[in-house]
């Protein structure tokens, strides 16, 4: 690991980090690609590539920061591990990724992605659907068809993507569930566990803990880890929540207070309705009904949300949750460097601007 970084800003080691894993990832990546089996007639080839292959290739390769899968090189060399023994767990992840998002698109009935149409706006919503499962498919694939990796240790990995992948759909359950069935009875505590299993297994604990298994860590090590990254992928969302309100508007462009438009259960509106006095309560209500996309509405909404106390308490929130995480870093048997790292990735999740 050479990762270093001149800037002293919150979280500055790990975007180091990121920024020196980033061309390894996106070379493997392109490596192992889902691709037709050998013996595929010409015709068939193409056409399979066409609806199937290359969308999905494409949508990988167009990510971003690939934090998740750093996060596993990242457990891995914090285990004393070599990180190329966690790049087909690392990819794995990605492409688990990839699925998700083309999925949510469909769900949310979102227009862009990553600046560019969503897949089911250029492919079609069946189509789409299906090269979001072959992302599904790639997730256990790599892992299992790494001759690298112990017999033992692909086993280990791929018990711990289907709990990750289940988790995750659990997550989502509610949360899809419940704008479906116009529920706002949603306590803090039911947000937690909501945005724990759809965010914080796959976000930052999953990536980690695998990575660690690929570099052979001990219990002791993988729980510590794990502690560390439940609580640090769980900050890692409120974050996410607080920057589409309150963050810079110019950085994110159409999506800024998407989650007012789309009436998301966020920490935020789930505070804050339960803290307002019955008319303010009312007229939040009223707009995170009304799929509005008007910025005097979308702005008295955010003041509303102010006006609670939520953006305090999330934000405050977000920061024990940093502070907790690292405190499962203490006297745990990592490497000094990685767990430096992992030290800053905790403060980059809050601190980060987008």
């Amino acid at each position: 690991m050479t990762a270093t970084a001149d800037s002293g800003a919150p979280g500055a080691l790990f975007a180091a980090y990121l920024g020196e894993k980033r061309p390894q990832i996106e070379a493997f990546l392109a490596e192992c690609a889902p691709a037709c089996v050998a013996g595929t007639a010409e015709a068939t080839r193409a056409d399979l590539d066409r609806y199937l292959y290359q969308p999905l290739e494409r949508f990988t390769a167009s990510g971003g920061k690939r934090t998740r899968p750093a996060l596993a090189l990242l457990g891995c060399e914090a285990v004393g591990g070599d990180p190329a023994a966690a790049l087909s767990t690392a990819a794995a992840i990605e492409y688990f990724q990839s699925a998700a998002l083309i999925h949510d698109d469909i769900a949310d009935k979102s227009e862009l992605r990553r600046g560019e149409p969503c897949t089911y706006v250029t492919e079609g919503t069946g189509v789409a659907i299906n090269i979001g499962d072959l992302g599904l498919v790639n997730v256990l694939a790599l892992v299992l068809r790494d001759q690298k990796l112990p017999a033992a240790t692909r086993a280990d990995v791929a018990e711990r993507l289907v709990q990750m992948e289940e988790r995750t759909l659990e997550g989502q359950a509610l949360d899809l569930g419940w704008v479906r069935d116009g529920r706002w009875d949603i306590s803090v505590e039911d947000y937690l566990y909501m945005a724990s299993h759809k965010t914080a297994y796959y976000s930052a604990a999953v990536p980690l803990v695998t990575g660690a298994l690929c570099g052979g860590g001990a219990p002791d090590q993988l729980r510590a880890l794990d502690e560390f990254g439940m609580r640090a992928g769980l900050a890692f969302q409120l974050q996410d929540d607080l920057l589409n309100l309150v963050g810079n508007a110019e950085a994110q462009g159409k999506d800024f207070r998407s989650d007012i438009t789309e009436g998301k259960r966020t920490l935020l509106v789930v505070w804050a309705l339960a803290h307002l006095g019955d008319l303010q309560r009312d007229e939040l209500l009223h707009i995170l009904g009304r799929e509005t996309t008007d910025a005097a509405e979308l702005a008295r909404a955010v003041e509303l949300i102010d006006a609670s106390g939520a953006v305090d308490y999330v934000r405050g929130y977000a920061r024990e949750l940093v502070a907790d995480a690292k405190a499962h870093l203490v006297g745990a048997r990592l490497e000094e460097v990685p767990r430096d790292v992992l030290l800053s990735m905790a403060d980059f999740f809050v601190e980060r601007a987008g």
